[in-house]
């Protein structure tokens, strides 16, 4: 199967990242869109400063992922939001903790910037998945004044079969 590289350097066969990074994908739960979930996040960025000198991003979860090097390695967590993976964000660090009941739990240090990926058809998950290197979507390209459709219009037309 002939490869190309996409506009990040990254090869690509059928629209899929052939990136060597694994990743992984979680639902965005409650979040409306894009930019819903940039300003909870932009919230929890505010809160963080409210109580240290940092700024620090991260979502948390029970489940600490056992395959960390690989994930730090260049990988991202692709948020899934009305059932579509719309946006990802590159993991930055893995901190394993233990709440005051003594059970485990880690945050997912993330890059505040987020990329908008193509809209990826993803069903509803519980907690995270690993998205293997290979089956994430491609990053949108950024917008150029060429006329391009919205992406949520160009998913709808997609799933219609008219794109």
């Amino acid at each position: 199967m002939k490869q190309s590289l996409d506009e990040t350097g990254l090869a690509c066969d059928d629209g899929h990242m052939t990136s060597d990074s694994l990743h992984l994908i979680k639902l965005a739960v409650g979040i409306d869109d894009i930019g819903h979930l940039a300003a909870v996040q932009e919230s929890r960025i505010a809160e963080s400063l409210a109580v240290g000198p940092v700024s620090r991003l991260f979502h948390v979860t029970r489940n600490v992922p056992r395959r960390s090097a690989e994930l730090l390695d260049g990988g991202s967590i692709y948020w899934v939001i009305k059932g579509r993976i719309r946006v990802r964000q590159r993991l930055l660090d893995i901190e394993v903790d233990v709440d005051g009941e003594g059970r485990r739990f880690c945050r997912l240090m993330l890059d505040p910037e987020r990329v908008e990926t193509r809209p990826w058809p993803h069903r509803a998950i519980q907690g995270w998945r690993y998205l293997p290197a290979g089956s994430a979507p491609p990053d949108l390209a950024l917008p150029s004044g060429d006329g391009r459709l919205p992406p949520e219009m160009a998913a709808e037309l997609r799933d219609l079969g008219l794109l």
